[in-house]
Parts: structure tokens; C-alpha cells; sequence
């Protein structure tokens, strides 16, 4: 029996056994890691150096992409270090900082797309009054809000999930550190009951800005089917579709992830959905945004060939 105090690290979870596979998963995470880091970066940059992209959609857009880097950033360098030096360990205080950024950037990231969809709501549904409702002080409050709850969600959990007893081991069924695998390791019930009624918390909120996501989406296209051209109803689907297509990908993977049946539960199965939501989203999304936004691939033209 151990308690918390007496962890000086944890066991993730290894991608393979043999050294050929993981040397082969560490390539295979580089490649993902480094586009992610260029699509995202381009992204970044071409909104910043163009002023005709300095609007409410592609600010938010630019604050989508650097949360992706920062969740990205936070579970696939270790997973990558892991793999090349055949390691497994993570210290105490790595695996809370690992754990309180990856719950920051994702709880930040699905404020902000539910914020984005408000944005696509006033800009088809009440168009004449976007400067207004999405001014540059109201766009950066809205920001900083989602930034703001998704800081304060996670040292909320972080500071109640590591203040638990733990006498299960160390070794965790995951290649990061996240809040279901250490509850795994806790002794006390009562500690337990708290998280997971945190965790109940942040699901009714989830749920919420899901509801609100969902409604909005559908004025949307009330509004999209009474526009009278055809010219109109494309442009108007084709702002949305990107951000539709980037909330299916998050909240399906992540439901999946932690929603899933425990009879088709098993450790490889774990493995490769938590890595389908916590590493797939952020390196597709500058892909799925700059496909169908002819006005991003043409400033993105300019600043290279500049």
C-alpha cells in the first residue's frame, strides 16, 4: 500500500513492446506532430499579417489554433520521448502539469467553438447587426472568457484529483495522464465522490454548450434555406461547414473516448481512441478550415509567395 505522497512518479502506458514498433510509432508521431505544428502555425501567422482576416470568425480561428498547438503539445512530445528512449516514467509533477494543460486547452477549446458558432449565428442569422454584437472588445471579453473558464476547470480538477489519496500502484492504462486513470488509483471514497461529481459538473456543462451549439445550428439553416439564391446558400454553408465538421470530430472522438461500452473496453482499444481525441483534432483542423476557405488559401498565397 502507498499513498501520494510516497509516488515520486507514474508508469504510462507504451504504444508497443518491441523496439522496431517503437521506433516506427515515434516517426509516425513526428510526422503528425510536425504538421500540426506547420498547419497551425500558418494558420496563426497568415491571420496575424493579413488585416483583411482581422475580423470576429478568424480571430476566433486564430485563438482555435493555438489552443490546438497547446493541447497537442502537451500529451505527443512525451509519447514521442517515450517511444525513442523506450521509457515509460513520468514524474509526480510532470504528470500534474501534464494533466491540468491537456484539461485547460481541451475545456478552453470547446468554449471557444461554442462561442464560434454564436459568431456563425449572428453573421447569417442577424447579419445587420455583427459589427455591433461582435465588436473587437466583445470578441476578445468572449476569448478571454473561454480561456479564463477552461484555466480555472482545470486547476479546479487538477488540484482536487491530486489531493486523493492513491494506494493502487503507479502504473496508469493510458500514454497520458488524465483524470479517470489516477481516480483509478485512489482509496478514498469520499475523494472519489467529490471528482467525480466535479466531473458530473463539467458534463452538465458540456451538455449545455453542446445544447446551445446544436440550436444554434439550427437557425442557421432556417436561415440558409429561406436565402433566395443559390450563390447565397453556398457562400453561407461554406463559412459554417469548416466549424460543423471541426465540433463533429471533438465531440465525437471525445465521447467515444469516455462513453464507450466497458464490453468492448480493453487496453489497445483505450489507447488508440484516446489518441484519436487528444491528438487526430488538432492536426486536422487547419486542414478541414483551409479547404473550403478560399479567402484563407489566398492570403496564405500572398504571405508565401511575399
Amino acid at each position: 500500500m502507498s499513498n501520494s505522497s510516497s509516488i515520486r512518479q507514474f508508469l504510462l502506458l507504451a504504444f508497443a513492446d518491441r523496439r522496431e514498433l517503437q521506433l516506427l510509432h515515434f516517426w509516425l508521431f513526428l510526422g503528425i506532430y510536425l504538421a500540426a505544428l506547420l498547419g497551425n502555425g500558418l494558420i496563426i501567422t497568415t491571420i496575424a499579417c493579413d488585416h483583411h482576416l482581422h475580423t470576429p470568425m478568424y480571430f476566433f480561428l486564430l485563438n482555435l489554433s493555438l489552443l490546438d498547438l497547446g493541447s497537442i503539445s502537451t500529451t505527443l512530445p512525451k509519447a514521442m520521448a517515450n517511444s525513442l528512449w523506450d521509457n515509460t516514467d513520468i514524474s509526480y509533477k510532470g504528470c500534474a502539469a501534464q494533466l491540468f494543460f491537456f484539461a485547460f486547452f481541451i475545456s478552453a477549446e470547446f468554449y471557444l467553438l461554442t462561442i464560434m458558432s454564436y459568431d456563425r449565428y449572428v453573421a447569417i442569422c442577424k447579419p445587420l447587426h455583427y459589427g455591433t454584437l461582435l465588436g473587437s472588445r466583445a470578441c476578445v471579453h468572449m476569448a478571454a472568457a473561454a480561456w479564463g473558464t477552461g484555466f480555472l476547470n482545470a486547476l479546479l480538477h487538477t488540484a482536487n484529483t491530486f489531493s486523493l489519496p492513491l494506494c493502487q500502484g503507479n502504473a496508469l492504462d493510458q500514454f497520458f495522464c488524465e483524470i479517470p486513470q489516477i481516480l483509478k488509483l485512489s482509496c478514498s471514497h469520499s475523494d472519489y465522490s467529490r471528482e467525480i461529481g466535479l466531473l458530473v459538473l463539467s458534463c452538465l456543462l458540456g451538455l449545455g454548450c453542446f445544447g446551445f451549439i446544436f440550436l444554434s445550428y439550427v437557425e442557421i439553416f432556417r436561415a440558409v434555406v429561406r436565402i433566395p439564391s443559390e450563390q447565397g446558400r453556398h457562400k453561407a454553408f461554406s463559412t459554417c461547414l469548416p466549424h460543423l465538421a471541426v465540433v463533429f470530430l471533438f465531440v465525437s472522438t471525445g465521447s467515444f473516448a469516455y462513453l464507450k461500452p466497458p464490453s468492448i473496453s480493453s487496453p489497445s482499444l483505450d489507447l488508440v481512441v484516446s489518441f484519436l481525441y487528444s491528438v487526430v483534432p488538432p492536426a486536422v483542423n487547419p486542414l478541414i478550415y483551409s479547404m473550403r476557405n478560399q479567402e484563407l488559401k489566398n492570403s496564405l498565397k500572398k504571405l508565401m509567395y511575399e
